[in-house]
């Protein structure tokens, strides 16, 4: 039996005690949301959420798609994750922090509850923010980030991460978009024991365009050689002891804004993904009790970063709302080498560990045998995140780090839906490697054609919600045609527009879901989504470039590396790769968007293939990139011969 069809069981000690113990207890669950959606979600807010004031309608569906969850309900977020905690846990470490460095801290539910009323005041008092007020973060993993998240939410602020690894010009965009009143940052950050700057790149990205932003907060980090512009930079550390820690939570609605994130889409302009306060809450909480069966005195684990969905809602929202101890972590995984994580994982007694694939990949690339060199036995559950993983990693990872005991929950989900959609409950699912398995109870996901209709078994079809959920994207930023269009604007179901992820995938003869990838003009490197226009828009501002067009390809370790194909504005009858242009062009990219974005291979041709009226077939591109026979006719282009021609380049 090949790997990817054996079924693997949940161990049936682990299962007694979990919180959904078998499928009879997942197919009760799908049950009641199918016959009774709303009650179903009624109950589930009035059990997990704190709330000041009720909500009067569970769902209001009168304006789809911007669908209304838990209307009139009042809260906070900052509440649900830290003031509710403190009668029983305020002695309980809520945030472990380990830096690139080796410098550790474990904070407290009580002194979080104090640093983040400290840094709520610091905004309110110093900054005058206020409710509606969008503030950008552009953090390292370090306490002070979490604490600024959650200080945004205590005082109704909106906060917008990004990446520190993007670059000023991505930053300026997000800034100018969000028109954000204050920047958080640091003066640096560590990565394999070096530093990087920040701040800088701050400076930068403030010098045009970004009128908006009135002050500037950085947190020191023992580096000297930054600018401070006065009257508008401020130091973090200078200020934050002159503030009381005590806060009154602002009483928020259940439908105002927590935060944005921008995300890449197949047009050049990212996407400011907004999120609501209750039903992010509410799906953050629940899916870290189902999905990781998270108990009172575990210790979890995700590695990602918060300039991501993942860092938002499994290091910081979700681990907190629960009360669970949530491990930040600065760095690589494989510095100062590769059993970095796995002696973290002995030294912390972690017992959810929750990475992407190519982490997976990397570490067993650089470290086969590390893990045996270390006690991995606190291990509990395994999951995977950012892109589907591959069944030479999934058993490695099953057999070497879980020890065979420990399921692997392969989660599919987006930064759209706020949470996890479609894995496995460890104690109930079993398991096919590398497979997502099923939707979670209470989420609707088919897997549909482009007529709305399901596919069969062993059938590529879209992979659809055909049902709003409570975390779902309320809309983008200040665009509501293009949250219509990006979303809902391609597949009907019954006469109604539904949810499309842009993926693609599978369901078997079993029902299971396979995850084949996107579908649209979006890449996935590393787990994380860059639109293919943005970096041909960022490609296109070389000098010598006069069109190009961006391509995933296959990559055994990334998942998905960037292929761009490029015509010169003076090209020659030679064609080929030339190491100073592609140098050049990849400086460009960094410059616009950051090193995430860069090139891996990029190919110089003498034109692209084009439809008559201007399309270029990207599905052609692709099928070059990764060496391919192109089945497609090509009768019908502009030029067919140019395809013989992009051959040719790309294998001489």
């Amino acid at each position: 039996m090949s790997e990817t069809k054996k079924l693997y069981y949940p161990d049936r000690a682990f299962s007694k005690k979990a919180r959904i113990k078998n499928m009879c207890e997942y197919e009760d669950l799908m049950k009641w949301a199918k016959e009774d959606y709303e009650g179903y979600w009624g109950y589930w807010a009035n059990e997990k959420i704190d709330w000041f004031e009720p909500y009067s309608k569970v769902l209001d569906e009168s304006n789809a798609p911007f669908y209304k969850w838990f209307t009139g309900g009042k809260l906070n977020v900052s509440h649900q994750c830290i003031d509710r905690h403190l009668r029983l846990r305020k002695n309980k470490a809520a945030i472990i922090f380990e830096g690139d460095r080796g410098d550790k801290q474990t904070i407290t539910y009580l002194e979080l509850y104090r640093n983040v009323n400290r840094f709520a005041n610091l905004l309110k008092n110093r900054f005058d923010v206020k409710k509606g007020d969008r503030i950008v973060l552009y953090m390292p993993m370090i306490p002070e980030a979490a604490y600024a998240m959650l200080a945004c939410a205590r005082i109704g602020a909106i906060h917008s991460v990004v990446f520190g690894g993007f670059s000023s010009e991505a930053l300026r965009s997000r800034i100018i978009d969000a028109e954000a009143k204050v920047v958080i940052t640091a003066d640096g950050a560590f990565r394999k024991g070096k530093p990087y700057m920040l701040k800088p790149v701050v400076d930068t990205a403030l010098e045009e365009g970004c009128e908006c932003v009135e002050k500037v907060l950085v947190v020191q980090r023992n580096h000297e050689d930054i600018v401070w512009i006065e009257g508008r930079d401020y130091s973090y550390n200078e200020l934050i002891a002159l503030e009381d820690d005590e806060c009154a939570p602002e009483r928020m609605d259940s439908e105002d804004p927590l935060f944005l994130l921008y995300t890449s889409g197949s047009t050049g302009k990212p996407k400011g993904v907004q999120h609501s306060q209750a039903g992010y809450i509410l799906w953050a909480q629940m899916t870290m009790e189902w999905t990781f069966d998270v108990k009172e005195n575990d210790t979890y684990w995700c590695t990602a970063d918060i300039g991501w969905i993942t860092g938002h809602t499994y290091i910081v929202y979700g681990p907190l709302s629960m009360g669970a101890t949530t491990v930040m972590f600065e760095g690589v995984p494989t510095y100062p080498d590769a059993g970095r994580a796995w002696k973290m994982i002995e030294e912390y007694k972690i017992n959810q560990f929750y990475t992407a694939p190519t982490a997976i990949r990397v570490l067993h690339k650089t470290g086969e045998h590390e893990p045996e060199k270390y006690d991995l036995s606190s291990l509990k559950v395994l999951g995977t995140v950012g892109e589907p993983i591959d069944p030479p990693a999934w058993k490695w990872y099953y057999e070497k780090i879980g020890g065979r005991r420990c399921p692997i929950v392969d989660t599919w989900w987006q930064t759209e839906t706020g949470g996890h959609m479609i894995n496995p409950l460890p104690g109930a699912t079993p398991i096919k490697p590398a497979c997502a398995t099923f939707p979670l109870p209470g989420i609707m996901a088919e897997v549909l054609k482009r007529d709305g209709t399901p596919v069969s078994a062993g059938e590529q079809g879209l992979l659809c919600i055909t049902k709003p959920w409570p975390s779902m994207i309320r809309t983008i930023w200040q665009d509501p045609e293009r949250f219509k269009k990006s979303y809902f604007g391609e597949i009907e179901k019954d006469g109604k527009p539904i949810y499309f992820s842009g993926d693609g995938a599978i369901v078997d003869e079993d029902g299971y879901i396979t995850i084949t990838g996107r579908v649209d003009d979006v890449i996935n490197i590393s787990g994380h989504r860059m639109g293919t226009a943005e970096i041909e828009s960022a490609i296109k501002k070389h000098p010598h470039v006069a069109e190009v067009a961006v391509v995933g390809k296959p990559d055994p370790i990334k998942g998905e590396s960037i292929f761009a194909y490029i015509v010169l504005k003076n090209a020659d009858d030679t064609f080929g790769e030339e190491a100073e242009l592609v140098k050049e062009i990849n400086e460009v990219i960094a410059k616009e968007i950051g090193n995430i974005a860069k090139c891996d291979t990029i190919k110089i041709v003498p034109g692209l293939p084009k439809t008559r009226s201007g399309k270029v077939m990207r599905r052609i591109l692709r099928a070059i990139a990764k060496g391919e026979e192109i089945k497609q006719d090509i009768s019908t282009l502009e030029d067919p011969g140019v395809v013989a021609k992009i051959e040719a380049c790309v294998k001489g």
